[in-house]
């Protein structure tokens, strides 16, 4: 050990492991280090002697972390060490000291210094990226890429990660980039961790022996799982069989007892009959408190879930605390509440909350209020709080162990369908389970499930590592920034060093191959579509854009419309010839009602091309209106070819007798400026020469397909340039359409540019550009704070939710205006083959018009049916949004009402809760 790391590491109660070592060995030798070691396992400590160099070299260093939570404890960690004079914090919401010798900031936040060229960068030697592994993010992982490429040389980056199973590919483009840099890997946890299985009120080892599997190789952990265990699942298994046999069983009814969903290989369903019983949770706290394995994490995938295991252990008379750590917990739930009105605190659930808190039990998830997770992160740090009931987001938030963590399923859904979590995921859940310090080992409990393999349950405890992906893209924002910083060329130099490029190039023969697939295929596809009268693909577009428009209206109006077709459905009969959007004239050949609670109708129809849909009313844009009809043979086979021809031969001829045009009223209605660009284009559709043609509609399939290859050959050289050495021609592609719009000159930023410069916003070309037109002029605080929501706001689906409207007339003006330009820059990158910015959302706008209009919370919360953490959540991100945008539009009216979103939307829980962070 060098001088140096001696000195350095004589101020640890502790010693520090050789991973440690090496780290800061590295350091001291000027290169940067990337160190990927389990959570928990201290791999903060390279970050800290880094801290440590910069003082003792009279420079810079910063400290920064994902979350604003995470650099708040930063920032108090090491304020207790160095002292506030020395220490500075810089975050969305707060500045404190910033020109200090060490910074704890948010990643953006050193993004926009870097674009900004801050002079608070001179003198800066180390960067410390704390959860670096979060550039896996879909949304703001791109930030770590844009920080570590855009750093100046002389800066050594200190990179702290969780084990991620390509740390050596992670690595090599490290040193790529960025020159020496060394790859410091740690698998061994400084605190054995034991898995255990909870089957009923007992709790079992999952391995045989006594080694923690933490200690062990992968391979000698799986070999050894308790034959107890496979006895259990054995016997379960063997009844399920028996009663396969006697289907009757006890039920008496003859009826098979296999009822239930599937859940994957974690815990399936079985007969209910011999699923072993779930362990409750009440007795899962009281078997964890007499086995003194508390204080404890209980993972559940729900946040109603987590709030209701509270709930039912409250009501089981569970009590885990004593007086002493009662009153603590009371004071400490007091003191982070203090700023809150009582009528505010009724509101929030307060009492049920501090109730359960003191009995040393709580939930924790992002559907709560800030102030109220931070009551539980301190008291559960004291040691006072037992029992926490979590959403799997903490297992990637603040530091907060616990001596046992607990899975109470290894299912999850993920918002598409109920899936097994990844061993990854059960390493970074687990992974919270023993204090350094504190405990001499910790536990990881899976809870017994019906179905469960204790097979599979082991190859998770025994695998790991995940792989780290990077989600680095071009963005407007990124374009403007990089350009003004280093010009085009340069950066489309460094989009080409980044971290997606560097993974991806292996993987280009395949999507090489596929394009080449997708192009011959198109230029086959195009010969078919030649047309004697004109250019038949200029009038497929017109006809596409027709549908596109009359298929792109705001759910909310779709919604209303959903009775009116839904009566149209039920009305046809078979032979009716109806217009389907995309498909075009089509003839109906049955209708019924789906089999479910609320009767749905449907309609059975073959299109031109042949096409058999089944359709139900959210298919349709519109109501179906019969034009005509023709005789559909009563024992019609849609898998006879010949009978197929005739039936749409018959459509032709009489669509031909009678000419008619796709229906008005089958587009959703939509907003003036929508009808009219409609209108337009069906007078062109008209004026075609190919609208003569005889021919028409079967070109007109051969067109589709042209159109759907194209889309394809699109959407894989968008993939390719995602993952690929075409991550340049995305930027090139950026860049066109901003020069397109006025925003670029070449090289060179214009006005608009600049602008742009200052919003970071997934739609943040769409908000620039509603600037510029003067989109939001005339519009108050509260109804701009409601148009602005639109562009943030991402709704959860939901059964019960209520169809989201604007406030006013106003504000809807502003909106539908805003939408007309989401879809002019749409057309535009579609012409640039970028793919479309999301649609925005006006599932927040009236909430947000009610918070800035001064509006109690209790009402707001009420109307809005959101939790009160995603409102505090969102309605920060609007008043962040204002922010950006009364930087970005200059002196003038819109920098007054930004100004003042921000001064109205801060107040209570949210003003509360912003000081919190």
């Amino acid at each position: 050990m060098s001088p140096h790391v001696a000195e350095f590491a004589r101020d640890y109660p502790f010693g520090l492991d050789p991973y440690q070592v090496q780290g800061c060995e590295a350091l001291s030798g000027g290169h940067g280090v990337l160190v990927a070691a389990p959570t928990g396992a201290g791999k903060t400590v390279v970050g800290e002697y880094a801290v440590w160099l910069a003082i003792q070299q009279s420079r810079k260093c910063f400290y920064t972390t994902p979350i604003k939570a995470l650099s708040n404890q930063k920032y108090h960690d090491l304020v207790e060490r160095w002292g506030s004079d020395r220490v500075g914090l810089l975050t969305g919401d707060s500045s404190v000291n910033p020109e200090a010798q060490i910074v704890v900031m948010t990643t953006e936040v050193l993004r926009n210094m870097i674009y900004a060229g801050s002079t608070t960068l001179h003198n800066l030697g180390y960067v410390v990226m704390d959860e670096v592994h979060y550039l896996a993010d879909r949304f703001r992982g791109a930030v770590w890429e844009e920080v570590i490429l855009g750093l100046a040389a002389s800066v050594s980056i200190v990179a702290l990660s969780a084990t991620v199973s390509n740390v050596e590919d992670f690595g090599e483009w490290l040193r790529t980039v960025r020159g020496e840099f060394e790859v410091v890997v740690s698998e061994r946890r400084p605190v054995p961790l034991f898995q255990h299985v909870m089957v009923g009120r007992r709790l079992v080892d999952l391995f045989d022996g006594v080694a923690p599997t933490a200690q062990e190789l992968p391979s000698a952990r799986a070999a050894r799982v308790n034959k107890e265990l496979l006895q259990v699942s054995k016997g379960e298994a063997s009844r399920v069989r028996d009663d396969s046999r006697n289907p009757r069983g006890r039920s008496g009814r003859g009826k098979p007892g296999g009822g239930g969903r599937g859940s994957g290989q974690y815990g399936g369903a079985t007969h209910p009959r011999f699923a072993a019983k779930p362990t409750r949770r009440d007795d899962m706290a009281r078997v964890l408190s007499e086995a003194r394995l508390l204080p404890a994490i209980c993972f559940i995938f729900s946040r109603v879930g987590c709030d209701a295991a509270v709930q039912q252990l409250l009501h089981s008379g569970v009590q885990l605390t004593s007086r002493q750590e009662a009153r603590l917990l009371g004071e400490i739930a007091d003191r982070h509440t203090a700023g809150l009105s009582l009528p505010d605190l009724d509101v929030l659930g307060y009492e049920d909350f501090r109730h359960a808190l003191c009995a040393g039990m709580a939930a924790h998830h992002a559907g709560q209020l800030p102030a109220f997770k931070a009551i539980v992160e301190e008291g559960f740090t004291t040691g006072a709080l037992k029992l926490v009931f979590a959403t799997e987001t903490l297992a990637l938030g603040i530091n907060m162990p616990a001596r046992t963590v607990v899975l109470e399923k290894l299912v999850k859904y993920n918002g598409e369908a109920h899936v097994d979590i990844t061993p990854g995921e059960y390493t970074q859940l687990t992974g919270r389970a023993g204090r350094r310090g504190i405990d001499t080992e910790g536990h990881a409990v899976v809870l017994w499930q019906s179905g469960m393999d204790p097979r599979a349950v082991a190859g998770l405890a025994s695998r790991r590592t995940y792989p780290l992906r990077s989600s680095f893209a071009p963005s407007y924002n990124m374009a403007v920034n990089l350009t003004s910083s280093m010009g085009r060329v340069r950066a489309r130099e460094i989009l080409n060093q980044s971290f997606a490029q560097f993974q991806t190039d292996k993987s280009v023969v395949t999507s090489s191959r596929v394009g080449r697939q997708l192009t011959e295929e198109l230029a086959d596809a195009q010969q078919a579509i030649e047309c004697h009268l004109g250019d038949f693909m200029s009038y497929a577009l017109l006809r596409d854009e027709i549908s596109e428009l009359e298929s792109s209206s705001a759910k909310q109006r779709r919604a209303q419309r959903a009775g009116d077709i839904a009566d149209a459905v039920s009305s046809l009969v078979p032979g009716d010839i109806i217009h389907v959007a995309r498909q075009g004239w089509s003839v109906v050949l049955g209708i019924g009602q789906k089999a479910q609670r609320d009767s749905v109708p449907w309609v059975q129809v073959i299109a031109g091309d042949h096409t058999v849909m089944r359709l139900q009313p959210h298919d349709l844009t519109g109501p179906p209106l019969p034009v005509a009809r023709v005789r559909v043979p009563r024992r019609f086979s849609v898998r006879d070819r010949t009978e197929r021809r005739a039936l749409l031969s018959a459509m032709s001829n009489k669509l031909e007798s009678i000419d008619p045009d796709a229906p008005e009223n089958s587009a959703p209605p939509t907003d003036e400026a929508q009808m009219e660009r409609i209108a337009h284009l069906r007078r062109q559709v008209k004026a075609h020469p190919c609208h003569a043609c005889e021919d028409r509609e079967t070109h007109a399939v051969a067109a589709a397909r042209v159109l759907r290859l194209e889309r394809d050959r699109v959407r894989t050289e968008s993939d390719m340039a995602t993952r690929t050495n075409s991550l340049g021609t995305q930027f090139d592609r950026v860049c066109a359409v901003l020069e397109e719009l006025g925003y670029l000159d070449g090289d060179e930023l214009t006005d608009a540019g600049r602008m742009l410069r200052r919003i970071y916003n997934e739609l943040d070309l769409v908000a620039a550009e509603c600037i510029r037109r003067d989109t939001f002029a005339g519009l108050d605080a509260p109804q701009l704070a409601a148009v602005l929501s639109t562009m943030l706001y991402e709704s959860r689906p939901s059964r019960d939710q209520i169809t989201p409207r604007m406030p006013d007339a106003a504000s809807e003006r502003a909106q539908s205006e805003l939408r007309q330009v989401w879809r002019e820059v749409g057309q535009l990158e579609r012409k640039h083959r970028r793919d479309r910015g999301r649609e925005p959302d006006i599932g927040f706008a009236e909430v947000s018009w009610r918070w800035a209009s001064g509006q109690e919370l209790a009402k707001v919360l009420a109307h809005g049916q959101l939790s009160a953490g995603d409102f505090v959540r969102w309605v920060r991100q609007v008043v962040d949004f204002a922010g950006q945008l009364a930087q970005a539009a200059g002196p003038g009216d819109l920098r007054r009402t930004c100004l003042s979103i921000v001064d109205r939307m801060r107040r209570g829980v949210v003003d509360v809760d912003l000081e919190e962070d």
